[in-house]
């Protein structure tokens, strides 16, 4: 049997249904062996989705929750206080659930850049239209999550964390394609140089806590910029297989010699997937690039998204489907 170390691993994404997020930790552990998770419970409230659960990490940033959504404030709303609360509490519960346990553990927010582009400034509009506005979230941001996960050290010193940042609208933002508050137009692109910035603002916050923490990216939206993460310091990053073409396979294979950890989205949202096709889906492109099982290790399987829109049981069933055909992937990699 192959060991551990040299298999593919399988992991989840972030989204899970229901609100009992301890019976949701005690899933990631027992169906993710190799890279159990902190999920994120979205159907609690703003406070516990993507956006919301980013807010909490915003250091010395105040924000409230609009009918139009978050938006940056002079003091915090009781919905980011409310945030910070949930997060907290989810803490609480994965130091209990965790317990013993010794290996890798991986927690997911999101990133700056699909933050700056969904928070709304306090005289409107998003705040991927000022440059100040953009700083001062990011370094908020990669001060916060610094603090988070030097605190988390601190509580379970057994983990070995990595750290993943939700970017689905980082195409958008580099393409000059999210939207303005009319609708009519659309904010300009954000140069290279600062998109880097951002990233590198965290890992150099990381660093100054002394904390060996991966950074890996995820974004389930096509086009997004592989060789500008890898310049800025990303070790991985977890995509989508059908929103990659030709061109983007060509770039990740490249990437995985050069040490890319590769999170491979193989089992669709929606449809009846088995095992088998799951891992021949993640097989081809890789054996078309002439890529074998010297990048196993580098691997992980992984739904395409989150699997908030199932119920409870098919999400453990998607779990254990990606865990079977990591098993399988890791097999045929070796013939």
């Amino acid at each position: 049997m192959i060991s551990a170390p040299d298999a593919v691993r399988s992991t989840g994404i972030g989204s899970w249904p229901g609100t009992d997020v301890t019976d949701a930790l005690k899933i990631t552990f027992a169906e993710c062996p190799d890279l159990p998770y902190l999920p994120e419970l979205p159907a609690r409230g703003e406070p516990a989705r993507m956006i919301g659960r980013g807010t909490a990490l915003l250091s010395g940033l105040p924000v409230d929750l609009q009918p139009a959504g978050w938006r940056l404030a002079d003091a915090s709303g009781r919905e980011q206080r409310q945030a910070l609360a949930v997060l907290r509490s989810d803490l609480d519960q994965l130091e209990e659930q965790a317990q013993g346990y010794s290996g890798d553990f991986k927690l997911s927010f999101a990133g700056p850049w699909t933050m700056a582009a969904t928070l709304e400034r306090p005289r409107g509009d998003r705040v991927v239209a000022d440059s100040g506005a953009r700083r001062d979230l990011g370094q908020a941001l990669g001060a916060g999550v610094a603090d988070l996960l030097a605190e988390l050290h601190n509580r379970l010193p057994d983990l070995r964390l990595t750290l993943q940042l939700d970017e689905p609208l980082l195409p958008d933002v580099v393409t000059g394609s999210v939207p303005t508050a009319s609708g009519l137009a659309r904010h300009r692109g954000i140069d290279r140089p600062e998109v880097v910035q951002a990233y590198r603002f965290l890992l150099d916050r990381l660093e100054a806590e002394r904390l060996d923490v991966p950074l890996v990216v995820h974004s389930c939206a096509a086009g997004t910029p592989i060789e500008l993460l890898r310049a800025a310091g990303v070790t991985g990053l977890y995509l989508d297989i059908d929103t990659l073409g030709s061109t983007d396979w060509d770039v990740v294979a490249a990437e995985l010699e050069r040490g890319l950890v590769l999170g491979l989205g193989a089992l669709p949202s929606s449809g009846s997937w088995s095992a088998d096709s799951v891992a021949r889906r993640a097989l081809a492109p890789l054996r078309d690039r002439g890529l074998d099982a010297s990048v196993t290790p580098q691997l992980r399987l992984t739904p395409a998204c989150g699997l908030a829109a199932q119920d409870r049981m098919a999400a453990i069933a998607s779990l254990r489907t990606v865990r079977r055909a990591a098993g399988i992937l890791t097999e045929q990699l070796a013939d």
